[in-house]
């Protein structure tokens, strides 16, 4: 470990992060965090089996996608972190050090010792030991100050990584979850659900005849309309409840532990705020008239798949949309449409 932790430091740590980036532009991969930090570890051999995976997909000229990275990513490194073997490491080899130089000094006086000793050599056995308590001190102090340091750098580290993990889940434009952060929120509680932890609703909306907004105001005030809707649906995703843009004007809601009736209380809050709000554009004052959403809601059911529930909600999006728009369906209601 502390040979790989030797590469990124130095002339030869920069040598290495110019060389990965050089690697990631010549496949045409982004180079974002995660595919660094891949691409580092592939080059310094310190996962074979990544490397193995890698190495057969450039013999077979296949194309790195971002489904191929974020797919590599999940499998080999969603557990461990670079930063915490640092600091285990950096542990590891205090301890040994200082326990080797104590070790080896007492092994000598020892020795020394059991020969035996006339005043004058047990005098100068002393004059060594203190000498060697002094200059592990020495040693011990700049460890420790070393220690700090690094400690600092690790944890400015670690705040880089949770940033980038961060701006690497949420959407940029709304600050809500995005796509990525949806499925793996919704796989796991769909497993919570299994496990028999409650029940699991799932909410999908979509902004009304959402193209003429741009189309007559222009993009920018549809960015506008789309904070707007996603400012009202993190208002009402209380507790853990998760809410997420889907995709461009299509948003989500997943809601853990929650009856269908509940679900649809929180739906009708969510559609009534955003219908009795007027926007306005700031620049002319001029109205942009009322804004309404189309709404899809299924409870999952026993033994459904991620996809689906998601299948089920997002018909209910579209019977919404079919219907007329400005309304709610859940799923309860195609049941009974089906059966009549």
């Amino acid at each position: 470990m502390n040979e790989v932790l030797a590469k990124f430091q130095g002339s030869e740590g920069a040598a290495l992060a110019h060389d990965t980036i050089d690697v990631l532009s010549g496949h045409e991969i982004p180079t974002s965090p995660a595919n660094y930090e891949i691409w580092t570890v592939h080059r310094l051999g310190a996962n074979p089996a990544l490397s193995a995976e890698i190495e057969t997909r450039l013999a077979k000229a296949e194309p790195f996608t971002s489904e191929v990275n974020e797919d590599l990513f999940e499998r080999y490194f969603s557990n461990t972190r670079l930063s915490v073997q640092v600091m285990e490491a950096s542990d590891g080899i205090a301890r040994e050090l200082t326990e080797a130089v104590a070790a080896k000094t007492l092994q000598t006086a020892a020795a020394t010792f059991d020969g035996g000793l006339d005043p004058s050599g047990f005098r100068a056995l002393v004059a060594e030991l203190t000498a060697a308590a002094r200059d592990m001190a020495d040693q011990n102090l700049q460890m420790s100050e070393q220690m700090k340091t690094s400690s600092r750098q690790v944890e400015t580290l670690q705040a880089a990584l949770q940033s980038v993990k961060a701006q690497a889940l949420t959407d940029g434009l709304t600050g809500l979850a995005n796509r990525k952060y949806f499925d793996e929120t919704l796989r796991r509680r769909i497993q919570e659900t299994t496990a028999g932890d409650g029940n699991l609703c799932l909410l999908m909306c979509d902004i009304d005849h959402f193209k003429r907004v741009n189309d007559s105001w222009g993009h920018l005030v549809g960015d506008q309309v789309i904070k707007f809707i996603a400012h009202t649906l993190r208002t009402h995703a209380a507790g853990d409840f998760l809410a997420a843009r889907y995709g461009g004007e299509e948003f989500a809601i997943i809601m853990p532990r929650t009856e269908l009736g509940q679900a649809q209380s929180i739906a009708a809050a969510i559609h009534g705020a955003v219908r009795s709000k007027r926007l306005t554009r700031r620049s002319t004052g001029e109205s942009l008239g009322a804004i309404t959403l189309s709404i899809g809601l299924a409870q999952r059911r026993e033994f459904e798949s991620v996809n689906d529930l998601i299948a089920r909600a997002d018909a209910c999006l579209y019977a919404s949309k079919r219907g007329g728009r400005d309304r709610i369906t859940c799923d309860g209601e195609m049941d009974q449409a089906s059966a009549a």
